[in-house]
């Protein structure tokens, strides 16, 4: 049985049935754990769960998703029983009483195509009010982000503005006693990993909810803060921030006149800010700080004692390799962890009795550990440098005795999103697809990738479309070498900027076979001249400011590099995709057309930037392998529905 011909249990049907994504784990002040759940068989929606009953929080079709930035995040917050959220299909916030057999009721006003947006909540009780980040859509050609409160005694409320003047905010934070109010902000070009600052101001009390001596705390040239927090006794703030070239913890007085760095490691203690309310660290009863860090890849969930500055690492956790959203409320500790083989769980996790609780999965099924691949954390050279990958062999147990030896597996790799992202160990049954049908994965952590201190990251600055090409190439030639896979039968694939560095490589270099684009980028100019804000000046760094750089932007596009082009690609794309527009894919397929070289293109109606509903999950999955059986001639042993191929020889 050759590789890529294995009958695998994990289908699309099973990883749609069992890919519900967990995120945005909350505590409310009693103790009761809240998180979103991903849904493919609801039509991507997103339901709030809990532990303090079986049904979802919100019943369909209320969708607790925000359209902040676009990538969203902070879409829903708890607080003395009232559950505050943002539905999608308006973008108004609702309020939920948690006690009572009831309904949403709007917070704020209806507007014209949802242009009025909330994101990332706090609770001013004092002054029973609501604080978020606003985004104005009005005018798209001048949107506007602020720092807002709405009142929760009138409804629906108006809303006041408390802070604006930045192109960006974040992370909204009310002291303890409501007398101050801490903010991050940051301006274009810098995305929130180049440069932010962390303010502070009082709030005047009267009845407009002015702020005064509004001062700057820290945010210098080139450093990166995120996740604010007040100390349990409201005496000093705690911040994450890179200022030694790692993702560290620090804290500071009211006045910002001293600087503590809490626990110096070059580990990271946070990540990119792609999306709002990311925790990574809590306090304990005894105000020490619960935080995970992530080092070679791997998660740890640590305490640090804030006196003595010392670290201990909860060595009953260890089996959760990727952790995230960590909350503390007395003595337990609440994250959603995972490991290669373990899928995401929301965990409670006691800190006196190391006693360990699922409160929800993210899958329902055991899987068979036959067909499961266990990968490999792997370091190769590139260039002067060296990148990192996460490596999967082939595995399923059936057919692996059945292989001639000679025969070596064809390889997929893989470049993850951002391209300020990283990849990880997390369980992923998108990867185990494949490897239980025969074919080995590298997914590459390139240079650019974040995990790795700043230096690394930063390395791709004025390098995008280089270094990350070199470094998945660098990565499949590392596996050649080692006699783990098939020269001949080598595959990139990749989404948004993912996609971006598979067209690259297919355009550009002639070393892999066939490939893979879900939602990339083809056109940098296209993507400069036509995004949302967020990351409308993303590029400024990664390849250069435009127009002035123009020629760069033009000799980086995979699309002025198609008379090179001699491989067969599939492209995946959502209609309202307003990250990376349809017509980004369109130029590139119409390209291949031309040139009479195989080529698939799936447009999914009403999908935006990234696939959410379950028929579209299965296409894209059975779609990209069907795709890769016909360019290398082998049976696929799904019975899928074919997919249109064009200029596919049958010889």
């Amino acid at each position: 049985m050759s590789y890529g011909t294995w009958l695998s249990p994990i289908n699309s049907s099973l990883i749609v049935e069992n890919s519900r994504t967990l995120s945005e784990v909350q505590v409310d002040e009693k103790g009761n754990a809240y998180w979103i759940e991903l849904r493919p068989l609801e039509n991507g929606r997103y339901a709030v769960r809990s532990n303090r009953q079986q049904d979802d929080l919100i019943a369909t079709p209320f969708n607790c998703r925000t359209r902040v930035h676009e990538y969203g995040g902070g879409s829903y917050i708890v607080k003395n029983d009232i559950l505050y959220f943002t539905h999608f299909t308006d973008q108004r916030i609702y309020q939920l009483n948690l006690k009572e057999n009831s309904s949403p009721i709007p917070l704020t006003n209806e507007s014209n195509n949802s242009s009025l947006r909330y994101a990332n909540f706090d609770i001013d009780l004092s002054r029973q009010q609501l604080l978020c980040v606003h985004e104005n859509h009005e005018n798209e050609s001048d949107v506007q982000n602020t720092i807002v409160s709405i009142s929760l005694k009138n409804l629906p409320s108006s809303v006041i503005t408390l802070e604006s003047g930045y192109d960006f905010y974040s992370s909204p934070k009310v002291s303890h006693d409501g007398k101050y109010l801490l903010w991050i902000c940051w301006n274009n070009p810098n995305m929130p990993w180049d440069q932010t600052e962390l303010w502070i101001g009082e709030f005047n009390n009267d009845e407009n909810l002015t702020l005064i001596n509004k001062r700057k705390l820290f945010g210098k040239i080139d450093e990166s803060i995120l996740d604010p927090k007040w100390s349990p006794d409201g005496k000093f703030i705690y911040f994450i921030s890179d200022q030694n070239g790692w993702w560290n913890i620090y804290r500071t007085d009211i006045n910002g006149q001293s600087l503590e760095h809490i626990y110096n490691m070059e580990a990271e203690f946070g990540g990119p800010a792609w999306q709002f309310a990311t925790t990574y660290y809590d306090f304990d009863s005894n105000g020490n700080i619960v935080a995970v860090y992530w080092k070679d890849g791997i998660a740890k969930l640590n305490r640090i004692d804030v006196q003595t500055k010392t670290l201990t690492p909860f060595t009953e956790t260890a089996e959760y390799t990727d952790i995230r959203f960590v909350h503390v409320c007395n003595n337990n500790v609440y994250f959603i962890g995972s490991s290669s083989v373990k899928p995401s769980e929301v965990v409670m996790f006691n800190i006196k009795t190391n006693a360990k609780e699922v409160l929800g999965r993210s899958a329902t099924l055991t899987f068979d550990s036959r067909y499961l691949s266990v990968p490999e954390m792997i370091t190769f050279t590139t260039g002067n440098d060296i990148a990192y990958g996460i490596y999967y062999p082939p595995k399923n147990d059936d057919y692996q005795h059945l292989i001639n030896k000679t025969e070596l597996p064809p390889l997929l790799v893989r470049t993850h999103g951002g391209p300020t992202s990283t990849t990880t160990s997390a369980f992923n049954l998108r990867i185990q697809y494949w490897t239980s049908r025969g074919f080995a994965m590298l997914d590459v952590n390139y240079r650019g990738s974040t995990g790795y201190g700043r230096k690394f990251r930063d390395s791709l600055k004025d390098n995008w479309g280089i270094y990350d090409v070199q470094d998945a190439i660098a990565g499949a030639k590392y596996l050649v070498e080692q006699n783990k896979v098939d020269r001949n039968r080598l595959t990139i694939d990749g989404g948004s900027a993912g996609g971006y560095t598979t067209l690259c490589a297919l355009t550009m270099y002639d070393y892999f076979s066939a490939g893979a684009s879900h939602y990339g980028v083809s056109d940098l100019e296209l993507l400069a001249q036509d995004t949302h804000k967020f990351e409308a000046r993303y590029l400024d760094r990664l390849i250069g400011e435009y127009p002035a750089k123009k020629s760069i932007y033009v000799e980086r596009s995979p699309i002025n590099h198609v008379k090179n082009l001699s491989k067969p690609i599939i492209f995946f794309q959502g209609s309202e995709d307003k990250v990376v527009l349809p017509s980004q894919a369109e130029i590139m397929v119409n390209a291949l057309r031309e040139k009479k070289l195989p080529v698939a293109y799936i447009l999914f109606e009403g999908e935006q930037h990234g696939f959410r509903k379950n028929e579209n999950i299965r296409k894209s999955l059975d779609g990209q392998f069907y795709f890769f059986s016909k360019i290398f001639r082998f049976q696929m042993a799904d019975d899928v529905e074919p997919i249109l191929i064009e200029n596919l020889s049958e010889d």
